[in-house]
């Protein structure tokens, strides 16, 4: 590329573009995507939640985009349905299965923003069950980028503060800081934590996203609330963009008052009360904790749970990977 090119198009942008051709099978439609996606979020996002005024122009180019990139569009599933996973659909990749979330409690996306080396976890099926965007690759882990929320900011009324999703490696926080100076800013390790447990405080949930356009992996964990997030309405009206944490929630009757706290709290709608004690349904608990941490009895923990498939526990996976 030449000296004049690089003036025009951004150092980000072409490092971006070098990443992706080093990923088997990822097309150059991938890197439109990618490109749209990380250069214009707030756009993206806004037509994904319809708030924005182009919401219904934007289904129909996604459809288009679906069908030339050769990705059929997402089969019709319930949140109730077992975990996703594209073999369930005759090896099709779905809508859900190139842009989704996985469900961290508040102590494993700490330990997402405290790596400091170089990680690469491919394929983690079992733990990111998708098709497609399942990978761990983290390229200089200490760079790390909040930015506002841009489900959030579509929203007329949304919650504050604005500024609490985590960008995380390269070449991912390059491209946010050269193109959204003024929507993001660089913080270390010690201020992504501190933002977590004060999004942890408010209620909300954590998850890491990962996605087929972010050169398939993980690239961002947001803090999430049910009134805000396109992801987590999406998934609670039947298309499941989020996995489990492989955790849930379990109620000690002997503890509870029911107070109800934890139910307000649930932003999944998981804990209701029968005869004054606390109730989880086990197919609604997503298992992010923040029921946990609210209840002022401390009868409520959450426990490993087979059926909500693994946990993404980024020490201990690193720890496997070394074996």
């Amino acid at each position: 590329m030449t000296n004049q090119s690089n003036k025009i198009i951004k150092s980000s942008t072409v490092r971006f573009f070098k990443e992706g051709r080093k990923i088997q099978g990822y097309s150059f439609f991938d890197f439109l995507h990618g490109y749209f996606y990380a250069r214009f979020p707030y756009l993206y996002i806004g037509i994904g939640t319809g708030e924005h005024p182009l919401a219904k122009i934007g289904a129909r180019l996604v459809n288009a985009w679906l069908r030339l990139s050769g990705k059929p569009a997402s089969t019709p599933r319930t949140k109730h349905d077992p975990v996703p996973n594209s073999l369930q659909n005759g090896g099709r990749i779905t809508f859900a299965d190139t842009y989704h979330g996985k469900v961290v409690p508040l102590e494993a996306a700490a330990q997402l923003v405290k790596v400091n080396e170089p990680v690469r976890l491919p394929n983690l099926e079992k733990i990111i069950p998708y098709g497609r965007a399942r990978d761990i690759v983290l390229e200089n882990p200490d760079h790390i980028v909040v930015i506002d929320c841009p489900c959030r900011l579509s929203r007329p009324d949304p919650c504050l503060p604005l500024d609490v999703c985590l960008i995380i490696g390269e070449p991912f926080v390059s491209f946010v800081l050269e193109h959204h100076p003024q929507h993001s800013r660089q913080i270390t390790s010690e201020e992504a934590v501190a933002t977590l447990r004060a999004e942890d405080k408010r209620g909300h949930v954590h998850h890491a996203f990962f996605k087929d356009a972010m050169l398939n992996r993980f690239y961002a964990i947001c803090n999430c609330c049910s009134c805000c997030c396109g992801a987590m309405q999406a998934h609670n009206h039947g298309t499941p963009m989020l996995a489990p944490s492989g955790y849930e929630c379990r109620v000690d009757p002997d503890l509870c008052i029911g107070c109800a706290e934890c139910q307000e709290s649930c932003q999944f709608g998981a804990l209701s009360l029968l005869d004054g004690v606390t109730q989880v349904s086990k197919e609604d608990c997503m298992g992010c904790g923040v029921c946990v941490n609210v209840c002022p009895q401390g009868a409520l923990e959450l426990v490993r749970e087979e059926s909500k498939g693994e946990p993404l526990e980024i020490r201990k996976l690193m720890a496997q990977a070394e074996r």
